[in-house]
């Protein structure tokens, strides 16, 4: 962008900010425009007779009448009435008509009718209608009824141009307050699906801390019966203790502010274990079951997740095949594919179907939930996660678990 252009961008935004500087710009220019006319325009012959000369008096008058236009947009009705006094005192001290201060009249019946409620604005345009036909009658001039006609449906003219960019105004900014709720409502939702969904997951870990628990109290009560007649069985049981404790602390800080509510919690018969990645072909029999052609691969050496990232896959997969179900189409296939190195577990979920926007968009009441909780999962142990259209159509599911000692 050139530095002209870049100037004038500049300098149009600091008139936007100041919108009363940019009005006695506007009387300005009216003014330097216009005034010359009073002391080079000839009126026509055998006007002379009925006008005063011009003279200062009369050139305070038009300044005056003018310059009202800086507060045009703040008070508008006011401006109009000062401009038609400033004119009624013009045309009672028989000074001839000047351009800046009839232009200035017709700026205020615009500024009437753009700023301010239809019942002002229509009282305004009555003011103007009622003081333009009197100074006809006052001001010596052509009074055809052409001309009368033609002056009053400018005037009307002036005054709907500046309704109909009020009500233009008054649309733009309810479709921008219409936006900005809906983004306000996208945003509770999605911090509603986010809180769900951690209640959830607090669920699921609940399961897994408890097991480990249980793990323990049952190791040290043996530990505690064969201690003194078999202390080699005893170390190895306290070093379980150590090894399931520190699985569970580690457990225990993925809970740590994930909110959970009364009316979260569920019966204790509800409390089932959760399901894993041992679980995996059970899960895509079922998927085979509604019709969808899924097919899996593992790559790499299989080891064994903590039981948090075993329980997360699982839902992860879960929930990407349920999206392929509900959205992909009836011809569909999909391919589950679980890449293990020593350090992480990439789970890759992808279909050829043509859901692309209406997974990433939701559906129903609770628009993108499942894509939320995917995100929550995922993030809750430190992993990443892609979500997107694939290559070749259809769409794509990439995650990527640290696998710890």
């Amino acid at each position: 962008m050139s530095p002209r252009i870049r100037g004038l961008h500049a300098c149009r935004a600091w008139f936007q900010a100041r919108p009363r500087a940019a009005d006695a710009v506007l009387a300005l220019a009216l003014l330097v425009a216009g005034l010359p006319q009073l002391y080079l325009e000839e009126l026509p012959g055998g006007l002379e007779r009925y006008y005063a000369q011009t003279d200062v008096w009369h050139l305070l008058l038009v300044v005056a009448v003018t310059m009202t236009l800086t507060w045009r947009r703040s008070r508008p009705l006011a401006v109009l009435g000062l401009i038609v006094a400033g004119e009624v005192v013009i045309a009672v001290a028989h000074y001839p008509p000047a351009a800046p201060d009839m232009v200035a009249f017709m700026v205020a019946v615009y500024s009437v009718a753009a700023h301010r409620g239809l019942a002002v604005a229509a009282l305004g345009g009555l003011v103007a209608l009622v003081a333009l036909n009197a100074f006809m009658l006052v001001f010596p001039g052509d009074m055809a009824l052409m001309s009368v006609l033609t002056d009053n449906a400018f005037v009307v003219g002036v005054w709907a141009l500046g309704r109909n960019l009020r009500l233009r105004r008054a649309y733009l900014a309810e479709l921008e307050d219409r936006a900005a709720r809906l983004e306000r409502a996208r945003g509770t939702d999605a911090r509603a699906a986010r809180v769900e969904e951690r209640s959830r997951i607090a669920r699921e870990l609940h399961d897994v801390v408890a097991h480990h628990v249980s793990v323990m109290t049952v190791q040290a009560g043996a530990a505690r019966r064969i201690m003194d007649r078999h202390p080699a069985g005893a170390r190895e049981a306290m070093t379980t203790i150590e090894e399931v404790g520190r699985t569970a602390l580690s457990e225990m800080r993925r809970i740590v502010g994930v909110l959970r509510t009364e009316r979260d919690a569920e019966p204790a018969g509800e409390l089932a274990p959760q399901p894993g990645l041992g679980d995996l072909g059970e899960l895509l029999d079922h998927v085979r079951e509604t019709g969808l052609a899924v097919q899996l691969w593992i790559e790499g050496e299989a080891r064994t997740p903590s039981p948090g990232v075993d329980v997360a896959a699982f839902r992860l997969i879960q929930e990407a095949l349920t999206n392929t179900l509900k959205h992909a189409g009836p011809q569909a296939r999909a391919w589950v594919r679980l890449h293990y190195t020593d350090r992480d577990l990439t789970v890759e979920i992808e279909d050829d179907g043509r859901g692309t926007a209406t997974i990433m968009a939701g559906n129903g009441d609770h628009p993108g939930h499942g894509l939320v909780g995917m995100y929550e999962r995922v993030a809750l142990y430190g992993g990443e996660l892609r979500i997107g259209p694939r290559v070749g159509g259809g769409f794509g599911v990439r995650a990527r678990f640290p696998l710890e000692a």
